[in-house]
């Protein structure tokens, strides 16, 4: 419980921060995006931290029960499959993200969602 309870209280407040950072600079971040995108080494260098961030968290709290902690592992395997995609299939996130650029709307919904998820672990991990 110690875990999860520490990696609450990281994860949490670092969704919220970057989910309210996109929801009030909608534009910024396209921006944001699209220069990522037309650097390669920077998605590869982008993939290699979503999957160490990821591999951590599933070697360390790999607790699949049925309460709040399985968000936890679940954003762990999560980070780990979607590092290794970036890493092995880099190109295809120029596919995706175009997606986004080209309708903002579509970040909004899973972005409110996420923030909701980091305020829900937030409080499990400061209360």
């Amino acid at each position: 419980m110690e875990n999860s309870v520490l990696l609450a209280r990281f994860i949490g407040p670092y969704i919220i921060l970057i989910g309210i950072g996109l929801l009030f600079n909608r534009k910024v971040f396209r921006q944001i995006l699209e220069n990522f995108l037309q650097i390669p080494a920077l998605v590869f260098v982008a993939g290699l931290i979503t999957f160490i961030a990821g591999l951590s968290i599933v070697l360390y709290h790999n607790i699949w029960v049925a309460d709040w902690r399985v968000i936890i592992t679940a954003f762990g395997w999560i980070g780990l499959i979607k590092g290794a995609w970036l890493i092995v299939f880099p190109g295809t996130l120029v596919k995706t993200a175009k997606l986004y650029t080209e309708n903002l709307k579509l970040v909004l919904i899973p972005w409110s969602i996420m923030i909701l998820l980091g305020i829900f672990l937030t409080v499990k991990g400061y209360i």
